[in-house]
């Protein structure tokens, strides 16, 4: 079978200045198996060690929760996932299809929710002007969503530290700057607003032997839009490019409010030291 075969190591570790107790977190760490990826191994490790529960949510994600109720002063999660990911293969039909195609109530019901206003995405009198301007000329909701994705490529600023995860995207798309999360966010709600239904996508990033793609070996976040035919496509405005075989899904939704890989409370110390490790490569 064609395609690539992907594994990833993310390692989050908590330092606390003082012991903390009643840690409860919920993680999207285990992707599921999607079109174009399918999963061959995932390994979710908790310490101090303690009991995962394993679900689907509403998007249905894989999702763990765990509690750690006893004094600790370290936390430790970390997942092993092996992937194995095929080209893209988009018809002409899909390519070529216009926003009346979603008008199909098979397609209304899939994707009412991706057009709607959301935790950090909204549809602000602004975006929708810029997003008129952006597909002013242009029939196909392909064209017009790589057009936006285009767009903000173009226009912003990668900058990371410039904005937080807690960033809105009337912020993100006043400043004209942040990082994945951020244009993900601005992405979507371009094409929201004009009829275009769009999702967050988190995942990682197979930067490969070129080294050309900025948001590799860390946490990656891309815009998916639904086309006829073809479902859930993505589209990396950080990068302007389709989100390939190089790209790993873990978890989707309305937002990054839907899908942190790692978000949890605990009674304790506010003082707290992070460490991420990303690690990619082709098996």
């Amino acid at each position: 079978m064609a395609g690539v075969k992907l594994s990833v190591l993310h390692r989050t570790t908590f330092h606390y200045a003082g012991p903390v107790t009643h840690s409860v977190n919920t993680l999207h760490l285990e992707p599921r198996t999607f079109p174009y990826q399918k999963t061959i191994s995932a390994l979710i490790r908790v310490v101090p060690a303690t009991r995962l529960r394993r679900f689907t949510d509403l998007f249905q994600n894989i999702t763990h929760h765990f509690e750690l109720p006893e004094p600790h002063t370290k936390l430790e999660i970390e997942s092993r996932v092996r992937v194995h990911n095929l080209p893209l293969d988009i018809s002409t039909f899909s390519r070529e299809a216009t926003i009346k195609e979603y008008r199909d109530p098979s397609i209304r019901e899939q994707t009412w929710t991706y057009l709607q206003e959301s935790h950090w995405v909204s549809h602000h009198t602004s975006i929708w002007h810029k997003a008129v301007d952006i597909i002013a000329s242009l029939k196909s909701v392909f064209d017009q969503a790589t057009a936006i994705m285009g767009w903000i490529h173009e226009e912003f600023k990668y900058e990371p530290g410039s904005t937080s995860v807690n960033t809105h995207l009337e912020e993100a798309f006043e400043m004209r700057r942040g990082v994945c999360q951020d244009f993900t966010h601005v992405m979507l709600g371009l094409c929201r607003v004009v009829g275009i239904p769009a999702r967050y996508a988190s995942g990682y990033l197979y930067n490969g032997p070129r080294d050309t793609l900025v948001g590799a070996q860390a946490s990656h976040a891309w815009a998916e839009v639904y086309l006829p035919a073809a479902g859930w496509i993505g589209f990396d405005p950080t990068n302007n490019t389709l989100a390939d075989e190089r790209y790993i899904k873990v978890a989707v939704g309305r937002d990054y409010e839907d899908v942190a890989p790692v978000r949890g409370n605990y009674l304790g110390t506010s003082q707290c030291r992070l460490e991420v490790q990303v690690e990619v490569e082709k098996i």
